[in-house]
C-alpha cells in the first residue's frame, strides 16, 4: 500500500448490510457478472465485520480496521494508524500519525469525497454529520436514502461528476456507501409488494440491481489513472435466522461480510 497511496486513486465501496451468503450465491450462480468479473478468482473473500451496524463499522474501517478474514491470524491490514504494539501493521502497511484515514490521505494530497447512503451519512443532524464529516466534501440527498428504488444510479452519477469535475493531476479518494441493500429493499424483486416485506430474495435482488450500475461507477474511476478499489460489506443482516430480524445483534449473518479489494486498471 505504500506503493499505492500517492500514486492511485482509491475507492472504498461500502454494500451496506449485504450478508456473506447471499453475495457468494449470486457470484456462483453468475447473477452479478460485474462484480463478479473483478473478483479474485471470481469469488468473494470471506470476513468478519468490525461492527454490527454501520456507524460502529464505519468509525472502524476508517480508522484502517476493515473486515477481517475468517481464518485464524493475525492478519496484516492494509492500512493502520501508527501506535505501539499492534500486531497486524507490516512493512506493507500504509501507516499513518493522524486519527484517520481519510484525513491522511487527505494531507497526502488526496481530494477526499464521500458519497453517502443510509441514515448515518445524510447530514440531517449532528450524528449524520460525523462520518460525511471527515471528508473534504461529502454528498447527500433523498434520492441517495434507503427509500429510494434508484438511490444507487443517482449515487453513481454523483460520483462521475466528482471525478468530471477534478483536475487530471488531482488524486481522488472516493468513498460511496450504497444503500440499496438495505431495508427497505422488497422494491428491487420484480412483483413483490410492500405488504410482502424484505427477504433474503429481495435482498439479493437488490445486490443484482447494484450489479446493473457498479460498471459505470468502475468506469469512471479508472477514466484518469489506475484506482485500487476495495469493496465490501460493513455488516450482514438477518431475515428470521434463528428468530433475528435486522442487524445491530451477534449473529452469523450480521457478522459474516463479503470482501474484495482488487485493481481497476486505466480504460484509455
Amino acid at each position: 500500500m505504500n506503493q499505492v497511496v500517492g500514486r492511485d486513486d482509491l475507492l472504498l465501496v461500502t454494500l451496506d448490510t449485504l450478508r456473506h451468503d447471499v453475495a457468494a450465491e449470486l457470484a456462483a450462480a453468475g447473477r452479478i457478472p460485474h462484480l463478479a468479473r473483478h473478483l479474485p478468482g471470481g469469488a468473494w473473500e470471506k470476513r468478519h465485520a468490525p461492527g454490527s451496524f454501520t456507524y460502529a463499522s464505519h468509525q472502524a474501517m476508517f480508522a484502517g480496521f476493515l473486515p477481517t478474514p475468517a481464518a485464524p491470524g493475525p492478519h496484516a491490514r492494509l492500512f493502520a494508524a501508527r501506535f505501539t504494539g499492534s500486531e497486524t501493521t507490516a512493512g506493507d502497511t500504509y501507516v499513518f500519525d493522524t486519527p484517520d484515514l481519510v484525513s491522511a490521505l487527505a494531507a497526502e494530497g488526496y481530494r477526499t469525497v464521500c458519497v453517502g447512503g443510509v441514515g448515518f451519512f445524510n447530514k440531517q443532524g449532528a450524528l449524520g454529520d460525523v462520518l460525511p464529516g471527515l471528508f473534504q466534501e461529502s454528498h447527500w440527498e433523498p434520492d441517495f436514502g434507503v427509500a429510494s428504488p434508484t438511490s444507487f444510479e443517482a449515487q453513481v452519477e454523483r460520483a462521475e461528476e466528482v471525478v468530471a469535475a477534478l483536475p487530471a493531476e488531482q488524486r481522488l479518494f472516493l468513498f460511496l456507501n450504497a444503500s440499496a441493500l438495505h431495508q427497505p429493499n422488497w422494491f428491487h424483486l420484480p412483483g413483490a409488494t410492500r405488504e410482502d416485506g424484505d427477504s433474503r430474495a429481495t435482498h439479493a435482488a437488490a445486490l443484482e440491481y447494484i450489479d446493473r450500475h457498479i460498471g459505470r461507477l468502475f468506469t469512471a474511476m479508472s477514466s484518469r489513472r489506475r484506482c485500487f478499489a476495495i469493496v465490501c460489506s460493513d455488516h450482514g443482516t438477518t431475515y428470521g435466522d434463528d428468530g433475528y430480524t435486522g442487524h445491530r445483534l451477534a449473529h452469523e449473518a450480521v457478522w459474516t461480510v463479503p470482501y474484495a479489494h482488487f485493481f481497476l486498471e486505466p480504460s484509455a
